[in-house]
């Protein structure tokens, strides 16, 4: 449901998401941005207690702007395994799978996470608006879709005392919850949906509820939680979380295909390290097939590499050398100190052959201090595993505390 837009739309701010509230209550430097409709924070106190919350504590981050859509009907399975380059047969009832979705040359339109209710009821997420996306590709089958961004309040709950605090509010069995599933449970007569999933890398859950029920899911977080120190965040700790973690971001890791008017600035699976996703045998034609299969005969223009950065300078905005002061062959997209990784990391994209794993190439970082400009050359080794990986985010159960 997507609620009316009123007639004076043009003389408000953003809208405040059901959460908004209990954030103000947090808040102590008013950063705040807007994320599509709404206004959410960039920090509320401090972003290194926000970020530790995530990896030893708990945090609550509002994801209520992620645009998300139910999609219902005989055809939708159909429906979704032509848009998505994923098989998505091999996605169960109560389980959660990450996907992108193509245009007909094989550029990545978007990313997100579709959530399986029911045989025939799907719910998208995704990071950008794709309803115009889901009006094409539903041309003959028989499904029907409708955004719920406003319909659902969504909390992003991550932390490694995340499951201890959901068993403290009487969620029955929550710690046989396997990653990617999903479930729903009784909340004040309303249903709760969470599912076992999350962009930080931690053991986590995510939670869906009507607008109605969110202060009072997030006073029982709390209440449960209050020996926990539980903290809400904003999307600067997020950032540090996800990149440590090896998650990209939509428009800033790569530029949404639909979005993009110069050619060479779209990317492939391929060439976003997620080719594990692409099943060019599924039984279904899927958008940018063709160009894939031509692809993988014929090899990627780029490669997406992460890189462990040598030196304290995060390497924003830096264009990548084969050698010091050598030739150019890329570019940083995202770049932290990693706190827990204890490194100085970026991710960004090189020429093919460029940056395999193992490989060094050079960054060149400019930096300002006390307004004067200076320039450094950085060693940077092409890993291949996420720089924050804890056993912990897959284990079932999860550890009691």
């Amino acid at each position: 449901m997507t609620l009316p837009v009123s007639k004076n739309h043009y003389k408000e701010g953003a809208r405040k998401t059901p959460f908004y509230d209990r954030q103000k209550e947090w808040d102590r430097v008013n950063k705040w941005h807007r994320w599509a409709d709404y206004t959410v924070p960039d920090y509320l106190e401090s972003v290194s207690k926000e970020y530790f919350s995530i990896r030893n504590s708990a945090s609550l981050f509002d994801l209520t702007p992620m645009a998300k859509y139910s999609i219902k009907g005989p055809d939708a399975l159909d429906f979704l395994n032509r848009m998505m380059v994923r098989d998505m047969t091999k996605i169960k009832t109560g389980r959660v799978a990450y996907s992108v979705w193509c245009d007909d040359q094989g550029q990545v339109i978007d990313d997100g996470t579709i959530f399986r209710f029911a045989e025939d009821h799907y719910l998208l997420c995704a990071q950008e608006r794709q309803l115009e996306v889901l009006k094409r590709n539903a041309i003959g089958f028989d499904v029907t879709f409708q955004e719920e961004t406003d319909a659902i309040a969504a909390l992003a709950f991550q932390g490694p005392v995340t499951c201890r605090i959901l068993k403290n509010m009487g969620l029955a069995d929550i710690e046989t919850l396997k990653p990617f599933d999903l479930r729903f449970f009784d909340f004040g007569g309303e249903q709760l949906m969470i599912s076992r999933t999350g962009y930080t890398g931690e053991l986590g859950y995510e939670m869906m509820i009507t607008p109605q029920k969110a202060l009072a899911l997030w006073d029982a977080i709390m209440t449960a939680g209050k020996d926990y120190t539980v903290r809400p965040i904003g999307t600067d700790a997020l950032e540090i979380a996800r990149v440590e973690a090896g998650f990209l971001m939509a428009g800033v890791d790569f530029a949404c295909a639909h979005e993009t008017i110069r050619p060479g600035h779209t990317r492939s699976p391929y060439e976003l390290d997620l080719g594990w996703l692409v099943n060019l045998d599924k039984e279904a034609v899927f958008n940018g097939r063709r160009a894939l299969m031509r692809e993988k005969k014929e090899g990627s223009r780029y490669r997406f590499v992460k890189l462990d950065v040598e030196g304290n300078k995060t390497a924003c905005n830096a264009y990548l050398f084969d050698k010091l002061d050598g030739k150019t062959i890329g570019a940083v997209s995202s770049t932290t100190w990693g706190p827990s990784a204890k490194k100085n990391i970026a991710f960004g994209y090189v020429d093919m052959p460029y940056g395999k794993a193992g490989d060094t190439i050079w960054a060149e970082i400019f930096y300002q201090k006390e307004l004067k400009w200076n320039r450094v050359w950085a060693k940077c080794e092409v890993v291949d595993k996420p720089f924050w990986d804890p056993a912990r985010r897959r284990q079932t159960p999860p550890a009691d505390w």
